[in-house]
């Protein structure tokens, strides 16, 4: 819950170029997107969280930013380009509209909706302000593994994908957690949640624009004092190109783990394959961002912590100036939380 990525300073403008706030401090994650924008140039200006003991325990962590009253204030302030915030899954729809309509792009924690008709409201507000609605899909974005796996695949590493495969497990710890994690309505289910990666890193490696959901299945199979949480959930895509995509997600990382969670990531393709250890090395001393390729031409592990960065961040904010679309397509944003939104609501509970 607080996976807080830090890299290289990779400032892409001059300071006070671009300004942003923090608000809704309900995810730890909210600590990674801002580590991530600060990281490449950004200068938080603002934070508003309900709960001031969590300001005040951001405040503590990036000294230079200033606690605001409301929310208002944030939206009111016309110099601020961006909104970031990891509010309850269920209210980062609405908010991120308020944003949208209040002249400021906007930067959301995964999952970005809980509702189908949230993301309707979120494209028709997008399609009448112009502004961007951009999501935290952390598990590629801030791996540097996940990053240089895209590099490979853009450089034909592997010929043309075929399947994606992606496990993301994950520590329950239940004691820290809120109580809005348990229920339904409000963390959208297994598949809409922590799922949400998975699908954008299918449409992303893959080159789909769309996908079927062929099956899903969701389960509660190790917390009956939870009745509403779904620690399991498994999906399979077809997508519009014809790679396929299997992902299986769960609450059921044990403790003797070094991580939070041993994700994973295969790759194959027409002339080879990768496979991405984000986190951990199991049973060994290295840490994670190990990637493994082999092709036609090579058999190879690669250790790329600290060796690719994180260049989502610089080009979100030259986006958010300069109106362009190379971060991450908004098309793309909107299609993988539909993706898994559809999977959610068709889901088999076992």
């Amino acid at each position: 819950m607080n996976y807080a990525p830090q890299g290289k300073p990779a400032p892409v403008v001059k300071p006070g170029e671009f300004r942003f706030a923090a608000a809704y401090l309900d995810h730890g994650h909210i600590y990674g997107q801002c580590n991530g924008l600060l990281e490449a140039g950004g200068q938080l200006v603002a934070v508003y969280d309900t709960d001031a003991k969590r300001a005040k325990a951001f405040q503590d962590k990036y000294p230079s930013v200033k606690i605001v009253d409301s929310f208002e204030q944030i939206l009111d302030d016309p110099t601020i380009h961006l909104v970031a915030a990891a509010a309850v899954p269920c209210e980062r729809g609405p908010i991120g509209c308020r944003v949208l309509r209040a002249g400021k792009d906007y930067f959301t924690d995964k999952t970005p909706f809980t509702t189908l008709a949230q993301l309707a409201d979120a494209r028709q507000t997008v399609a009448a302000t112009k502004r961007k609605y951009a999501v935290y899909f952390s598990e590629r974005l801030h791996v540097e593994c996940a990053v240089f796996a895209g590099e490979l695949i853009r450089q034909s590493a592997i010929g043309k994908v075929v399947e994606v495969i992606g496990f993301g497990p994950h520590r329950l710890s239940a004691p820290s957690r809120p109580a809005w994690f348990f229920e339904k309505a409000k963390y959208g289910g297994i598949i809409c949640d922590i799922g949400s990666h998975q699908f954008e890193q299918f449409l992303y490696y893959s080159g789909a624009t769309d996908a079927t959901v062929l099956s899903a299945t969701v389960a509660n199979r190790n917390n009956p004092e939870y009745p509403e949480l779904e620690d399991f959930g498994e999906v399979h895509l077809l997508g519009d190109n014809g790679a396929t995509n299997f992902i299986r997600v769960d609450w059921l990382t044990p403790a003797a783990s070094r991580t939070w969670g041993d994700g994973r990531t295969f790759i194959l393709g027409t002339k080879g394959y990768i496979e991405m250890r984000k986190y951990v090395e199991v049973g060994r001393g290295e840490g994670g961002d190990q990637l493994y390729l082999v092709n036609g031409e090579v058999e190879k592990r690669f250790s790329l912590a600290g060796q690719v960065g994180f260049p989502f961040f610089g080009q979100l904010i030259l986006d958010c100036l300069n109106r362009t679309e190379n971060a991450m397509t908004q098309a793309h944003t909107f299609k993988a939380a539909e993706l898994c939104l559809l999977a959610q609501q068709q889901a088999r509970r076992l």
